[in-house]
């Protein structure tokens, strides 16, 4: 099979299309060929060491020194199953489904195993294979943070930092399916963008400083790092939290004391993956209720443009790339 593979941290030109060995389905493991995945923030920071400050060393020690040991990055996608594991009874031949191994990658290639318990689910007929593979690396960090680690409730005020962007644009989406009113800040550039999300209002930071609401923020997700404490303090309601998606490793262990004399609550640190929040936007999705947003479609043979997109700062929502003719596809 053809796969992305990372030779060595740095520009998305270590980034090489190489023929590997086919994987085998292991008992209880399903084989998926492919049809489309994601070049998202966490592939792109993964390739760069694009991490927060404080971060590197963990991050190496934990990864890999000079380069992933997990070579092949990717964190979701869709395609048919194309082989099965002995013992495998939930999924057959050809049946249509979305994975998302997170954190252990390998979607960019085109075959990748994955165990029938894991995190994957049969595809809604409803969407296509590029919508399928890009919903939920943003979809399931906006949810874990607003629902379990935040609580959010509804009729809140929510404000979301970085609304264009793949973790952004799931996030007003799902703070709006839990009953928020959502305020997007974005560029001038994804102003009508972000209002299209259903927003009640759309702040464009090249403007100035975010304007403080006479009511203040229930809650502020910040998906983008910019908005420290500081900075969100005179944003915040009474009681309210601030999120931070992206956080320096100081904010992540000064986290549970910062903010707290001023009635505050600061929630920093690395999002689950569960299946059960999969089931949840795949519901959604099915009901039309929640959509990933796409920046571009790119060839698979082409993957580093997707990477250099990512990187460019300029992404909105999802680059996607496709393997298989017909990705694109929305189903009738």
């Amino acid at each position: 099979m053809k796969a992305a593979i990372l030779t060595r941290y740095g520009a998305p030109e270590n980034i090489r299309i190489t023929e590997v060995a086919d994987p085998a389905p292991g008992p209880g493991e399903v084989l998926v060929r492919l049809h489309a995945t994601a070049v998202n923030s966490g592939d792109a920071r993964v390739r760069a060491v694009d991490v927060p400050v404080g971060m590197g060393l963990p991050f190496r020690l934990a990864m890999g020194w000079s380069a992933p040991r997990q070579r092949i990055l990717g964190t979701e996608g869709a395609g048919v199953v194309a082989g099965l594991g002995v013992g495998v009874s939930q999924f057959a031949i050809g049946d249509e489904v979305m994975v998302f191994p997170g954190t252990r990658m390998g979607c960019h290639a085109e075959l990748m195993k994955i165990s029938e318990t894991g995190n994957i689910l049969a595809k809604p007929k409803t969407l296509s294979m590029v919508e399928a593979a890009c919903m939920m690396f943003g979809g399931l960090t906006a949810l874990d943070f607003l629902q379990r680690k935040a609580r959010l409730q509804k009729g809140e005020r929510v404000l979301v930092t970085g609304a264009s962007g793949a973790v952004g644009s799931a996030g007003v989406q799902i703070a709006r399916l839990l009953g928020a009113e959502v305020t997007g800040v974005t560029s001038t550039a994804n102003l009508e963008l972000v209002a299209a999300l259903g927003v009640v209002a759309v702040v464009d930071y090249t403007k100035g400083p975010i304007p403080v609401p006479s009511q203040g923020y229930d809650m502020i997700l910040d998906c983008v790092g910019s908005l420290p404490y500081p900075l969100a303090r005179p944003l915040l309601a009474k009681a309210g939290r601030l999120i931070k998606v992206w956080a320096t490793l100081p904010e992540m262990l000064l986290a549970p004391v910062t903010g707290r004399r001023n009635g505050h609550r600061v929630i920093a640190g690395v999002s689950a993956e569960s299946r059960d929040d999969m089931m949840t936007l795949v519901d959604w999705a099915a009901a039309g209720h929640y959509r990933p947003l796409i920046d571009s479609i790119t060839p698979f043979d082409a993957i580093v443009d997707a990477h250099r997109r990512a990187s460019s700062g300029r992404k909105r929502g999802s680059a996607a790339v496709v393997f298989a003719a017909g990705a694109t596809q929305t189903p009738a």
